[in-house]
């Protein structure tokens, strides 16, 4: 009985891991393939009958990336949808039938190999940009956007909590999909709608995580501080994270067990965290020795998800999230030393959302945009000093930065060092700038 369960269970995910479903829910969402008439081999090769989807990592920068064919140089640099609806060489000719088809390049080009990828038709541009904006809440700009805006205007307790968790769930999934190694969906017959993190693994899908984590954890830690009802709080949840994993399967980057499995694995690292937040935020605050402990748990973790066999997308965003988590624990640290953290007393609770007025909303926006063009101008001004740095500390030409990335003594430090002091920034500089400009 239990063999039958087992082999039913490896039988579903076999089933659940295979390209052909995306590619079938990408056509049934209006996304056309341009395919060479000659089939070619796949991207990332065929897979192992009894390990679906394995893979080396690909090295170097000269691998082609896009949808069955290597990146052509001579196609247009400018990504998204062109409005032109002539299908392109080789491709089908249904734009001719279809006068609402586009032609569309993938969104961003491969951050590894810096290739723009094949074109393809869209059939369907509300799907296409309804899950652009999906695929975008699991993506960086969205969350130096997302979490000040938060931290600044809302609640900053929920903000340094939800950092927090966010960190160690892309640590943990980034960690894991490098010790599982599975390729994503093959391509043909799957139509790469975003190359960016196409050389990286994919099981299981961190904008899945990410998407799932951030939106639930939200409403764990809102729901009875703040008032509002319970299922408005679990649609909106709900909502948010089926919309961010979909479309990852639109995009062609995660087969639908992928997208599963990040969605359950995010619920899981969320049903641990639940009961020790407080407790961590407490340390964080309170003990003498939490910016040794911070530092020194965020770098040996670095280190040890690191150990890898080449660069990739995932070791940087790893890094990333570790140093933005350090940065923001750090901050938190030193406001609550200095006096300057000032979270609302308990007996004001549940909080409720004052009335919008036009005063409220012109202080909002000048927070927002005045904390974020310092948060931009830190990252962009740590980068142009940090990686220049790290190639002379380590004897590497700086003249090509792609290359020079590829390099875990330099990226490591780099998204370390960079989003470190951003996350600190974000919770302690751009507050105190806030006081002095009478804008708190």
């Amino acid at each position: 009985m239990e063999n039958d369960f087992v082999k039913t269970f490896v039988q579903l995910c076999k089933n659940l891991q295979d390209p052909c479903h995306v590619a079938r829910f990408q056509k049934l969402c209006g996304v056309q393939g341009t395919f060479p008439d000659k089939p070619t081999k796949p991207e990332s090769g065929p897979s192992e009958p009894d390990c679906p989807g394995l893979r080396k990592r690909v090295q170097g920068s000269d691998v082609g990336v896009g949808n069955g064919a290597a990146g052509d140089a001579t196609a247009p640099q400018v990504n998204g949808v062109q409005g032109d609806s002539s299908a392109g060489p080789g491709g089908p000719s249904e734009a001719a039938v279809d006068p609402d088809a586009a032609r569309a390049k993938p969104l961003r080009r491969n951050s590894l190999t810096g290739d723009v990828g094949q074109e393809f038709l869209i059939h369907n541009k509300f799907l296409f940009y309804l899950f652009t904006f999906g695929t975008e809440l699991g993506n960086e700009m969205f969350f130096i956007i997302f979490f000040p805006f938060l931290f600044w205007n809302i609640d900053a307790l929920v903000s340094r909590r939800l950092i927090v968790v966010w960190a160690w769930n892309l640590f943990v999934g980034q960690s894991t999909k490098d010790m599982v190694r599975w390729s994503r969906p093959a391509s043909p017959p799957v139509v790469k709608v975003e190359v960016f993190y196409n050389s990286e693994y994919s099981m299981p899908s961190t904008h899945a995580m990410t998407g799932t984590a951030i939106p639930f954890c939200v409403f764990m830690l809102t729901y009875g501080r703040w008032q509002y009802p319970f299922l408005f709080g679990l649609c909106v949840a709900l909502g948010w994270s089926v919309l961010v994993c979909v479309s990852r399967v639109y995009m062609g980057m995660h087969s639908i067990l992928e997208v599963i499995t990040g969605f359950l694995y995010s619920l899981l690292i969320l049903a641990f965290f639940q009961p020790i937040l407080d407790k961590i935020d407490s340390f964080y605050m309170m003990n003498h020795f939490a910016p040794l402990v911070i530092i020194m748990s965020h770098v040996s973790l670095g280190l040890v998800a690191f150990t890898l066999d080449s660069w990739s997308t995932s070791r940087g965003d790893t890094a990333q999230a570790l140093g933005t988590g350090a940065g923001a624990a750090l901050a938190t640290h030193v406001n609550y030393q200095l006096g300057l953290l000032l979270d609302p007393p308990l007996s004001s609770l549940p909080l409720t959302l004052p009335p919008i007025s036009t005063s409220l909303v012109v202080l909002s926006l000048l927070r927002f945009v005045i904390g974020v063009a310092v948060l931009l101008f830190t990252r962009m001004a740590m980068k142009a000093v940090t990686i220049p740095f790290l190639c002379r500390l380590c004897g590497l030409p700086s003249d090509d930065v792609r290359r020079a990335r590829q390099h875990m003594k330099v990226e490591l430090p780099y998204r370390y060092i960079v989003y470190s002091v951003v996350g600190f920034s974000c919770v302690c500089v751009v507050p105190l700038l806030f006081r002095i400009l009478n804008l708190a």
